[in-house]
């Protein structure tokens, strides 16, 4: 019997010691998306990412495990771009390795060169695929973190 799949909720909310203007940048821009993207133990090849941010721009990324060459690509349509504030990423259940996603991202400028960033993504899933999901969306902010700090 399979799990059945149900709108998981996660939301995650950091605060990172870098002005909006970098966070945002690092969130639209290939060269640097490339740098943080996914979990740790995995890498992003340049090449592989597309970056159209603006409402119905698309969105591709290809990230490949360092251990076992696996690869893994995020591919979605932008729904929502407010510059440095907020962007909205729909990604449909065919290209993805769950029954769809949306998420949201928001940027705020906290003052003092910090930005909070609250990430909320509604996930098609199953119970224990959530939990994967977290995890990894964790990780990737925790690489962010470092990126930033660079």
């Amino acid at each position: 019997m399979t799990e059945a799949t149900t709108a998981q909720e996660i939301t995650i909310t950091r605060v990172f010691d870098a002005p909006r203007a970098l966070v945002w940048k690092a969130w639209t821009e290939p060269e640097q998306l490339a740098r943080w993207w996914g979990p740790p133990g995995w890498t992003n090849r340049l090449e592989t990412i597309t970056m159209d941010v603006r409402p119905g721009g698309t969105f591709r990324v290809t990230s490949v495990s360092d251990a076992r060459g696996t690869e893994m690509t995020s591919e979605g349509v932008y729904r929502e771009v407010v510059e440095p504030e907020r962007l909205v990423l729909d990604e449909p259940a065919e290209v993805a390795w769950h029954e769809g996603a949306v998420s949201v991202a928001t940027f705020t400028d906290l003052g003092d060169g910090r930005t909070e960033l609250v990430l909320h993504s509604t996930v098609h899933t199953t119970d224990e695929m959530r939990g994967v999901a977290e995890a990894g969306l964790a990780g990737s902010l925790d690489r962010l973190a470092e990126h930033l700090d660079a």
